[in-house]
């Protein structure tokens, strides 16, 4: 029963259900558009200079000794991914639809989860300071990284380019905030800290807003109607595809790596996951002007898939014997 419950989707989840749902029925137009984008980008805004000011540089500065360790982490992130994408077009691309395969190359750009990442690490009692450390400076590079991983990869696959003068909003929207976030931590770290609510409350709203914004302008542009079934079902095929490649890779290599059970841990869990957190702000800037609910459907759908699989990984290796850990 326990594990039927892992499997359900968690809270987030519905609420990110129901926000699609409600754009499919009551949809912004026009001015609202325009209202709802503005409150978005405070949102996401007010979001990272949250996790500006809560992040703890010394961790990160703790965790950076184990060098190996973490540039094969971020080797899995920023070159397994977007290498998976691109050999598997023939494969994935006859099962969805254009928009959906763009979708899947962005969603292959981003980098890993925080959160979730240092979670299930830590409940399947693996190395969770190195965790803290790759997720955290993961989530940073991925600021420069995945707008440069998305308009190399996006040009290869033979779609529209992407334009290089998006690094430039994302660091305005992105990272000005953050290291403003980190400059006001010595006065306000230790009360957003404390406050572990509201910044889960900020960080789950934003992205809340930014699906609703998206995906009210892709059904004004027709997504469930250009998007067939056979292709949504395609889609979970996809998303399941890379998943079970990326951890099948992940775990190989921390074994020719000759890396510890803790650190092997540490290297499934966070060279696996991507980041709906930073993944759906970046595709809002990245791909102004294109169907951006189409984009960001494989993201939802492939975090949604990573967190009930990791669940259930995380709770097996939790329980192996002490002399195995």
């Amino acid at each position: 029963m326990s594990r039927l419950v892992r499997l359900l989707p968690d809270r987030f989840t519905l609420y990110l259900i129901c926000t699609v749902i409600i754009a499919s029925i009551v949809p912004a137009h026009g001015q609202g558009v325009v209202v709802f984008g503005w409150i978005t980008n405070v949102a996401v805004g007010l979001l990272f200079f949250l996790h500006g000011a809560r992040l703890s540089r010394e961790a990160i500065i703790a965790g950076l000794t184990h060098w190996k360790l973490h540039l094969t982490i971020f080797s899995a992130t920023f070159l397994m991914f977007p290498l998976l994408g691109l050999a598997l077009k023939p494969v994935l691309e006859p099962l969805v639809t254009p928009e959906l395969y763009l979708g899947i190359l962005f969603l292959c750009c981003l980098p890993a989860t925080v959160q979730s990442a240092i979670a299930f690490t830590s409940m399947a009692r693996g190395n969770v300071p190195a965790a803290v450390c790759s997720a955290s400076a993961s989530s940073l590079l991925g600021i420069f990284l995945t707008p440069l991983l998305v308009g190399t990869v996006v040009a290869n696959a033979g779609s529209a380019p992407i334009s290089f003068d998006a690094v430039g909003k994302i660091m305005l929207q992105l990272l000005l905030p953050f290291v403003l976030g980190q400059f006001a931590r010595r006065w306000i770290g230790a009360w957003v800290h404390k406050r572990k609510a509201m910044l889960k409350f900020v960080d789950q709203g934003s992205i809340l807003l930014v699906v609703y914004t998206a995906f009210s302008e892709a059904i004004n542009e027709g997504l469930w109607s250009s998007t067939p079934i056979p292709a949504l079902l395609g889609l979970v095929v996809c998303c399941a595809v890379i998943l079970a490649l990326a951890l099948g890779l992940s775990a190989l290599a921390g074994r020719m790596f000759g890396f510890s059970m803790e650190d092997r841990i540490t290297l499934l869990f966070c060279g696996s996951k991507k980041s709906l957190a930073s993944g759906i702000p970046m595709a809002q800037v990245l791909f102004a002007g294109h169907a951006v609910g189409a984009i960001v459907l494989p993201l939802m759908l492939f975090h949604q898939i990573q967190l009930m699989v990791c669940g259930v990984l995380a709770a097996r290796f939790g329980k192996r014997p002490e002399a195995d850990a």
